[in-house]
């Protein structure tokens, strides 16, 4: 004992101490960090869960009511400081992580249900819509690289796509701003308008998922619109939404190739990312089509999902700032609504067409 006690005399008091010190500081750095805005997007989901079991909300999930609370506390009440970079993640990583294990849902049979004609729609939609935005933008006089980050948000996957091809178009930050919230605002307003649109337009739940994953921005948001028409609905929006997604290397390939053209000889085209979620979701499909996974073990996965997605929406309504929409003239708003209503007629053709 006492010569544990020599030992413990032997260590210097300010290294007790500067450990201590170092210790709390990393403590502040997380609590300064993702914690309050967890926190925030927890108690919105909170909420939104709260208010599903509401007479009269009951209609709408989790998901859709939570995005909605997120927007309207964002914009009346104003997002803190110091909660952003929780929201952050919670937008980004859990997001992905919960659309990861949302492949536990599914099996390669369910996969190959949108077909190849599911797979030609996807793809059709994504190059005539990249196509038509881009050429609008020219005619109407939005700046060529906007144009471009409202094209590739609204033909591929929202924000991840305007992120992934401001590399290759080095925008400024008030125009990838703007893009991301403009995406945002159709693309939520495609979230909750069209699960009310499919018993007018007569879809039944493979054409409204089919319809959902080809047209709507996001993919949290179509999740959110397609299991909002039934559980069928929501898995073959989520497999041609991420069929979509998976384009978005190729595409930002092609506008790389677009802009090292038009730059001098020297200049280089940087490497667009590849979503790693889509890799994981395909591998996590594979798996669970291979072995059983218990029916508790899935009901509680899926439980905790829907939770994550939940977080992930409440996430996004409290990025969503209107204000930056006005910032930039109404010209790009006036493009993005353009190219929201296209990509919704467009992919609605092709899945009558080929009903």
């Amino acid at each position: 004992m006492s010569s544990l006690t020599h030992i413990a005399n032997d260590i210097p008091k300010s290294t007790i101490s500067a450990d201590l010190a170092a210790g709390r500081k990393r403590l502040d750095s997380v609590w300064n960090g993702i914690i309050p805005g967890i926190v925030l997007v927890a108690m919105i989901t909170a909420v939104a869960f709260s208010a599903h079991n509401v007479s009269g909300f009951a209609l709408f999930s989790p998901m859709i009511l939570a995005v909605v609370a997120g927007m309207v506390y964002s914009n009346v009440l104003g997002t803190p400081a110091h909660a952003k970079a929780g929201i952050a993640f919670s937008q980004k990583r859990l997001l992905r992580f919960a659309i990861v294990l949302l492949g536990f849902q599914l099996t390669l049979g369910q996969v190959v249900s949108i077909g190849a004609g599911g797979v030609g729609i996807v793809a059709a939609t994504l190059g005539a819509t990249f196509l038509f935005t881009i050429t609008l933008g020219r005619l109407i006089g939005v700046d060529r690289k906007l144009a471009q980050l409202i094209a590739a948000g609204t033909s591929i996957c929202g924000a991840s796509a305007i992120i992934a091809t401001n590399i290759v178009t080095d925008a400024r930050d008030e125009d990838v701003t703007y893009a991301v919230a403009s995406i945002t605002l159709f693309g939520t307003v495609a979230m909750l308008g069209f699960p009310l649109l499919a018993p007018a337009l007569g879809l039944d739940q493979h054409a409204f998922g089919l319809w959902a994953g080809a047209s709507i921005h996001e993919v949290a948001q179509v999740i959110g619109a397609g299991f909002q028409n039934g559980t069928q609905s929501g898995e073959i929006a989520t497999v041609a939404k991420l069929t979509r997604v998976a384009m978005l290397a190729p595409m930002v390939i092609a506008l790389g190739l677009m802009a090292r053209r038009k730059a001098s000889g020297d200049q280089q085209a940087a490497r667009p990312p590849m979503p790693w979620f889509v890799a994981a979701f395909v591998a996590v499909v594979a798996l669970n089509s291979l072995i059983t996974v218990p029916a508790e073990v899935k009901a509680a996965m899926a439980l905790a999902t829907t939770i994550m997605l939940t977080m992930g929406l409440a996430a996004m309504g409290l990025r969503a700032d209107i204000s930056q929409l006005r910032s930039r003239g109404l010209r790009p708003l006036a493009l993005a609504f353009s190219a929201f209503l296209f990509i919704g007629c467009f992919s609605l053709m092709l899945v009558k067409f080929a009903g």
